[in-house]
């Protein structure tokens, strides 16, 4: 590691010395260039980039450090066990790495105080000291890289749960291990391929990391507080110490804050009443969440996106939940009322739960027989109307993409970067040593040939054959760049998860492990290498050296999936009956809802399969038309674009946006949108538009401080009381108080605990 460490550092510094003649005058990363450089390389076209980053760079600053390598393998580490942990609960809770980014600075500078100064193998390539100066921000920018591969979910671990707990599958610990593996490496090497067309243009501008950008900058500058001000770093702190007392009451004196819904309150024993009221099973009409946690679970920070994103997602939302769904709710399509208005259950004809066990073998396939004998499955219309727009989604990002960033990318493939389209943040990482595009193609190669093996020589296990793998990559060559384009303009990801499911469900039907895995390839995968990306970019704005950046993230992978797959495990086997709510005791809080999502939808593709739902042999035959519909949607918007050039509003339709704004419906229910709507909007319009000089100095903060206040309140929540089971039952710890949003609405369907309508 010493050698690799020291020939990184030596290949680095030889490159920048090349640029020094011109870069001389360039000494802080927090500096403003000028002269030569601010001519040869504009500042970034997006503002909000312009107002927030960083435009100078020092290259001799040491970002290799020994104090990186302990606290940057601590907080990947300690995140990754952390959010395996809270991941199965039933408000999951992710940990960003915000958290470790503030946590991490009076560890660092403690270690430059102590740690002897001393050099090591003196006068060799190998020569490297414990502590080579002060704490610098590239080595703290290397620390949250390792700390966002802890933050990010492992998504194969949901494989292994549904696999285990689910389906009853012995599935051993080195085949998990290995799917878990193989499924993140993966991701890494698309990463590598379109860094060219995700990372370097300034129009792909990664919403999200201009919080941590923000925070970095107010923790590393020296900035004098005016007279009646704070300094940004004095309101982080402030912002920080007020959302860390505000969470104890959300999270557990008062948590009905997650969803005030008022409705229910007026109306206690209507089941109409509660439907439309309810935030949490119902459509949320003036329902609202005071909960950070509840605002920015599922979308993310809502202080983070662009306002013209927020309005595609309102209006998306707004149609879908308060237009469509009453509709077909109302009157009765695919017998909606014979089940709860917002739910992701299966269910038989008479709204009872479906027995999966019933319609499988002893080896986990489908049995054609019992499933005549129990009938067709069932799900909300709702549900159906998800998936309708899942797939209209799919074909508006392709066409999307052709539509309006087609010649960009025509531009891109043809050549290399032009010096006139570089930004200063390009110009100023081209300083730095890449890293060859062959090393990542080295990587994608194997990692494609260690799945197949793996898949193929545990075929009883896994169930997905070698053609299945080379299919999945073969969707994620195609998805990837054009989900990449949106996330890194809008700060929202599209979930394509359903095409995966349809096409293995189709060519390989009545196998759920296969399906589940094949979508683990096929869609979790490109979806990994959107986190990938993203702290490529965090590190292109940070000016990190490429190859450091390289080893970092190789690294933290590596390091995150053996924990998070640890902690999975353990999980599994100490807590008695986790994930089936059923067995589980009413309060407890392990009732896993991603994984009971994850579950139904291995049963609906993989195990009876789209022919028999979506199919000619199915009932919701009629939803395929979502696919033409979101083909034409882009279409109309660039026609009108052309017709209409002067109204420059045209352009800012983003018709896959608008199309998947509930694409993370269910799990997330309607009080997550709504609060997170009312925040965005504040923010990206009113505060930006009326009040640019404070958006610029603390928005991003206080969505970082929001954040770390948030989660290091609910760990400690969780350390002095969750693990005693100390709690307090009051009606004000009902999270919803709509008992009945739940209960169908037909006459003569009977459910435990609901009226029956006569």
């Amino acid at each position: 590691m010493a050698s690799i460490h020291h020939e990184l550092q030596e290949e680095e510094q030889e490159e920048g010395e090349e640029h020094d003649r011109h870069d001389s005058h360039i000494t802080s990363p927090l500096l403003q260039p000028s002269g030569e450089d601010w001519e040869a390389g504009a500042n970034s076209p997006i503002e909000q980039v312009a107002l927030t980053v960083p435009v100078g760079d020092n290259p001799e600053t040491p970002a290799l450090t020994f104090r990186m390598w302990v606290l940057g393998t601590a907080s990947c580490a300690l995140l990754s066990f952390l959010n395996a942990f809270f991941w199965y609960r039933k408000e999951p809770l992710t940990i960003t790495a915000i958290s470790a980014q503030i946590a991490v600075v009076p560890l660092g500078r403690l270690m430059a105080a102590a740690l002897p100064e001393h050099a090591f193998f003196r006068g060799t390539r190998w020569e490297f000291s414990l502590n080579p100066g002060p704490f610098n921000v590239k080595e703290h920018v290397l620390i949250t890289i390792f700390a966002n591969a802890g933050a990010g979910s492992v998504f194969a671990i949901n494989v292994i749960t549904a696999a285990r707990v689910f389906y009853g599958q012995q599935t051993s610990f080195f085949v998990s291990l290995l799917v878990v593996l193989t499924s993140q490496v993966l991701g890494f090497g698309w990463a590598g391929i379109f860094r060219r067309y995700l990372v370097e243009p300034a129009s792909m501008w990664w919403p999200s990391n201009l919080v941590q950008v923000s925070l970095f900058r107010a923790l590393h500058e020296k900035e004098r507080r005016s007279k009646g001000s704070m300094t940004r770093n004095q309101f982080f702190m402030v912002a920080f110490l007020c959302s860390f007392a505000y969470y104890i009451f959300p999270g557990y004196l008062f948590q009905m804050l997650t969803s005030l819904s008022w409705i229910c309150w007026i109306f206690p024993n209507s089941v109409v009443s509660q439907q439309l009221g309810s935030g949490l099973h119902g459509l949320g009409i003036g329902a609202i969440g005071v909960d950070w946690s509840s605002i920015s679970s599922y979308l993310g920070s809502p202080l983070a996106s662009p306002w013209f994103a927020t309005a595609n997602i309102a209006a998306g939302f707004f149609i879908v939940i308060y237009i469509i769904t009453p509709i077909t709710y109302w009157f009765n399509i695919y017998k909606a009322r014979n089940f709860p208005i917002f739910s992701d259950g299966l269910f038989t004809v008479t709204g009872q739960k479906y027995n999966i066990y019933s319609i499988m073998d002893s080896k986990f396939h489908f049995d054609t027989d019992a499933y005549q004998k129990n009938g067709p499955l069932y799900i909300s219309t709702f549900f159906v109307f998800s998936y309708g727009l899942g797939f209209a989604c799919l074909s508006a990002m392709v066409s999307h993409v052709l539509l309006f960033h087609g010649s960009e990318i025509w531009q891109l493939s043809k050549s290399a970067f032009q010096e006139k389209k570089m930004d200063i943040h390009t110009k100023l990482m081209r300083r730095y040593k890449q890293v060859p595009e062959w090393w990542f193609i080295c990587i994608l190669v194997a990692s494609v040939a260690f799945t197949m093996f793996t898949c193929e020589y545990h075929i009883e296990q896994l169930q997905l054959p070698w053609w299945g793998v080379l299919l999945a990559c073969a969707l994620a060559i195609f998805s990837t760049l054009p989900i990449g384009i949106i996330k890194a303009t809008t700060n929202q990801t599209p979930a394509l998860n359903i095409i995966s499911e349809y096409i293995i469900g189709y060519l390989y039907p009545g196998r759920p492990i296969a399906n589940m895995c094949f979508k683990v390839y096929g869609y979790i995968g490109p979806q990994q290498a959107l986190e990938f990306l993203q702290d490529l970019k965090l590190g292109h704005y940070m000016k990190i050296p490429p190859r450091t950046m390289f080893m970092a993230q190789v690294v933290g992978t590596l390091i995150a999936a053996v924990v998070y797959l640890g902690t999975a495990w353990w999980l599994m086997a100490t807590i008695p009956n986790i994930c089936n709510t059923e067995l589980l005791p009413v309060d407890s809080p392990w009732t896993c809802p991603y994984d009971h999502l994850f579950y139904d939808a291995s049963v609906i593709w993989g195990l009876i399969g789209p022919q028999r739902i979506f199919g000619d042999l199915g009932t919701y035959s009629a939803v395929n038309w979502f696919f033409l519909g979101g083909a034409i949607a882009p279409l109309l918007v660039w026609f009108a674009h052309k017709a209409f050039p002067a109204q420059k509003w045209i352009l800012l339709v983003n018709a896959p946006i608008l199309i998947g704004a509930t694409s993370f419906m269910p799990p997330a229910t309607a009080v997550n949108y709504n609060a997170w709507i009312f925040v965005a909007f504040l923010s990206g319009y009113v505060v930006y538009k009326y009040r640019r000089d404070w958006w610029e100095r603390h928005n991003y903060l206080l969505s970082g401080a929001l954040d770390a206040g948030l989660a290091f309140m609910a760990v400690l929540l969780y350390l002095c009381l969750g693990l005693e089971n100390i709690s307090l039952n009051w009606w004000g710890n009902d999270l919803d108080g709509c008992p009945l949003a739940s209960c169908p609405t037909a006459k003569g369907i009977i459910v435990h605990g609901c009226p029956v309508h006569s």
